[in-house]
């Protein structure tokens, strides 16, 4: 029709749009990387600020084409079962293929004779065997059972098969009655249990009738959805090339401070680091000064407190070896104790010297000489000169700025070429038929609902009227039953029983009757019902569930020996496409759009319309013209660089710090004074008391004193200072070395910035222009995905596949095969229904005659014979 073709028409100008023409040479992400000073390394595509499009307006689809049937799917679970247990094969996709590609042109007699047909016709068998064999057996019943209840009633007008009224009496004749009572019982449950399966499934047909209706009208709703955004989708699309393109004209107006962002980005992997280790090296510069002056200031208190604390121990030993002198020191008892402190007075001296270690003053006045110079502002001028990269650039680069009209004038005829495009198609006018068409069908289905609902009645009224048969029989049965249970009286003989239990047989035997009767009829509905039904579910419903169908339909060359595909030849004309029903279904199904879903893209290419529009090569020849020169960039004066040099040469690596530091690892005193004055006052304990014990413990307490005063400031100094000259030999390792790799990363940083300058614009400007290209190219990638998920999207139309599979299996099918599921249980149970009647009947009927007893004249007298006797005279029986 000629409104599809325009809709399919419609979809087209983005087929293939995300397909990035990559032999654009001006957006090849493969172009060379900037050349560095130290080595040629491959840098990666320049990033692209993600631009934001928005959604495309969505569309709302109200059909659920979801069925939950509550709690008769139990019932239809075990339909499934039974046909499972009938058909255990799997789907015969294979043999339908070839059963339809043998017989296209048309089923011949003579051509089954041919070996391939016949085996496709065994298979064919094979396949339906459990069908077949149910269907023989219920073509036997419909045979059989008539025939077999003509010959039963005249056999009992014979007085045969139980037509003669005698009933001969037997020891387990109770037993016999409540056996035959109960089995009829228990199958009459089972029938009315089959006769409300039926119902309820017949029931179920009529209720979703309503349904059926819901589907249909939310199915139409959301194709007229449908038909009505996608031209708002469409229009959506066409209005966004105006994101992409206000951003590339936004940054070609500040081309400037972008242009040169980028090549400052680019440089400043070499140039800044370069300045960081200058700028720390001017740092490191201060802390050297700081350094020295700790040295120097540590030094002379060390060397004044150790010659302070070298007299308090001469003294405090002088005064400690007189009172050893004491004659009190001679006592037997107390002289080895005053040897043992005589003996130790050598340990009260000093351990470190400062006074021979050199002085820091040449290197500090050097390193004081050189602070006069600010390092820091030399670098600092360095980064302010190397960060005004941006302002050179735009000043550089006014004629770009100049050309912007025109760059505006031929992006403005991109997007003009776009929505000429877009608007080649009677997109409002072919979806305005589709919705008039849409509303005529819709009028014209629901005219077919009152003749719908009427022969839904019709199709009710006859189910319940086969129903009614069964429920007739039931109703002889259950009577017959209550009248002969509750008329039973085991005190009368056969002949003269009551009349209530004589009915309870008469009505029995009615049943019986009326079985023979009705039987074979329910056979036959159910027969014809499950061959039907049964091949449906297996060769429709299953496999359209499974899409197992679907297999069959797109097979290669099956519906025309010449056309591969003929969705594609049905729709384009051109049945080569890959274009099958199957993957039209599961793209629908995930709500994708129909451009995808159809494969548009295989028809409608647009590459060429792309490369023409929105990659345009113009764009690239209004940068061709771009110079910046950047040799005005200086990043470290001469005076900065003398100021390293002269640091090299400061003397700070001619201070001998490991003679600083063996003397300050040295102890400040031979013996740790505390514990000197601890031992001095244990032993002083030993002694008897007396002034020479005072006086021990008079010295102890003034050693004490002398190590807070004079040991405890010194071994502060040796710490502060053990810190300082760390400090510097650190700093000096090396030094010359260090300042001759900074001068050197700077020459060449000054070097990259001097002689490849015009790489790194070259480089930079080309990744500028592949930046604005990729804006377009997000537009591109957008417009495809939003046409493959988001335009037009296709859910509508698997929702009528499985609104039809609902309908069709879940609705009717189902209710159908549970109908003659329980159907076919009744008619089979009044086979056992029909015999336990008649063996019950002859319990509660009144007979002829009836066995009598009587003694014999030939035999013992114990010994009785029966013999038959008609009931006695009498007028109330």
């Amino acid at each position: 029709m000629p409104w599809t073709q325009w809709l399919l028409l419609l979809l087209c100008w983005g087929a293939t749009s995300g397909q990035y023409p990559q032999r654009q040479p001006e957006v090849d992400d493969s172009s060379p990387a900037v050349v560095r000073a130290d080595s040629r390394r491959q840098r990666s595509p320049p990033p692209v600020e993600p631009l934001d499009f928005g959604f495309v307006p969505a569309a709302v689809y109200d059909t659920h084409a979801y069925y939950e049937p509550g709690a008769i799917g139990v019932l239809f679970h075990m339909v499934h079962a039974f046909l499972y247990v009938i058909q255990p094969n799997s789907f015969p996709k294979d043999l339908i293929v070839k059963v339809i590609q043998q017989n296209m042109g048309g089923i011949k007699l003579e051509e089954w004779r041919k070996p391939e047909n016949v085996v496709l016709l065994l298979q064919g068998v094979y396949y339906e065997a459990g069908f077949l064999v149910c269907a023989s057996i219920g073509i036997i019943f419909v045979v059989i059972v008539p025939v077999l209840g003509m010959c039963f009633c005249v056999c009992r007008c014979c007085e045969n098969c139980g037509g003669e009224m005698h009933q001969r009496q037997r020891k387990n004749a109770d037993c016999q009655r409540g056996f035959f009572t109960a089995s009829l019982v228990a199958t009459t449950i089972f029938i009315i249990l089959g006769v409300l399966i039926a119902y309820a499934a017949n029931h179920n047909i009529s209720s979703h009738i309503k349904s059926t209706r819901r589907l249909i009208n939310t199915n139409m709703r959301d194709l007229r959805t449908f038909a009505n955004n996608t031209p708002a989708q469409i229009e959506y699309l066409t209005a966004q090339y105006t994101t992409a393109k206000n951003k590339v004209l936004s940054e070609l107006d500040n081309i400037g401070p972008l242009l040169g962002g980028r090549i400052h980005s680019q440089l400043e992997k070499e140039v800044v680091p370069s300045l960081d280790t200058a700028l720390r090296m001017a740092g490191a510069m201060r802390e050297t000064k700081e350094a020295l002056e700790s040295v120097s200031s540590s030094l002379q208190i060390l060397q004044e407190g150790t010659e302070k604390l070298k007299d308090s121990l001469s003294g405090e030993r002088a005064s400690l070896s007189n009172t050893l002198s004491d004659p009190a020191c001679t006592n037997g008892a107390v002289s080895p104790s005053c040897n043992a402190i005589r003996s130790t007075l050598s340990q009260l001296g000093i351990n470190a010297d400062f006074s021979k270690l050199p002085d820091v003053n040449y290197a500090l006045a050097n390193v004081h000489t050189l602070l006069k110079t600010d390092l820091s502002s030399i670098v600092q001028k360095g980064y302010s000169s190397f960060n005004d990269t941006p302002t050179l650039v735009k000043e550089q680069t006014k004629n770009i700025v100049s050309a912007l009209p025109r760059v505006k004038g031929m992006l403005d005829k991109i997007g003009l070429e776009i929505n000429g495009f877009a608007k080649m198609f009677p997109v409002e006018a072919s979806l305005a038929n589709f919705t008039i068409f849409l509303n005529n069908e819709q009028k014209r289905i629901e005219s077919y609902y009152p003749q719908l609902d009427q022969m839904d009645f019709y199709r009710w009224i006859g189910c319940v009227a086969v129903l009614c048969m069964v429920v007739l029989i039931m109703a002889f049965n259950v009577l017959g039953l209550l009248c002969g249970t509750c008329g039973y009286d085991k005190q009368a003989t056969p002949t003269t029983r009551g009349c209530l239990s004589n009915t309870g047989g008469n009505l029995l035997m009615a049943g019986v009757s009326f079985s023979f009767i009705f039987a074979w009829m329910l056979m036959a509905i159910v027969t014809t019902l499950f061959v039907a039904g049964g091949n449906l579910e297996k060769l429709m419903c299953e496999p359209l569930a499974n899409r197992q169908l679907f297999k069959i339909i797109d097979t290669p060359f099956l519906v025309h020996p010449t056309k591969k595909n003929f969705l594609p030849g049905m729709l384009f004309q051109n049945p080569n496409i890959d274009l099958t029903l199957g993957s039209m279904y599961r793209e629908c199904f995930e709500n994708n759009g129909l451009y995808h879903a159809l494969q548009l893209e295989t028809m409608f290419n647009i590459n060429s319309f792309l490369n023409r529009t929105v990659y345009n090569k113009d764009l690239a020849k209004v940068f061709e013209g771009v110079q910046v020169d950047l040799q005005d960039i200086t990043l470290l004066e001469q005076a900065g660089r003398d100021n390293l040099i002269n640091f090299a040469n400061s003397g700070i690596g001619l201070i001998d710090y490991e003679a600083y530091l063996a003397e300050v690892n040295k102890g400040v005193t031979l013996v740790d004074l505390l514990t000197f004055s601890t031992d001095l006052e244990s032993q002083a304990d030993q002694l008897p008391r007396g002034a020479l014990e005072n006086a021990l413990k008079g010295h102890a307490s003034s050693i004490r004193q002398i190590h807070r005063e004079h040991v405890v400031p010194i071994e502060q100094a040796m710490s502060t200072l053990t810190q300082s000259i760390k400090l510097l030999q650190r700093t000096s390792s090396d030094l010359p070395v260090k300042v001759t790799n900074i001068l050197s990363a700077i020459d060449a940083s000054e070097y990259l910035i001097t002689n490849n300058a015009s790489h790194v614009v070259k480089q930079e400007t080309k990744g500028y222009v592949q930046s604005l290209v990729g804006y377009f190219k997000q537009y591109t990638n957008w417009v495809q995905n939003s046409l493959t998920a988001e335009v037009a999207q296709c859910k509508p139309i698997s929702n009528i596949v499985d609104s039809m599979e609902i309908v069709g299996c879940s609705f009717v099918l189902d209710s159908v095969n549970t109908f003659w599921f329980g159907l076919g249980g009744c008619s089979i149970l009044l086979i056992p229904s029909i015999i336990f009647s008649i063996k019950l009947a002859k319990y509660y009927r009144r007979m002829d005659t009836e066995d009598v007893f009587e003694d014999s004249p030939h035999y013992d007298t114990m010994t009785r014979f029966p013999r038959a006797s008609a009931p006695p005279s009498c007028p109330d029986w």
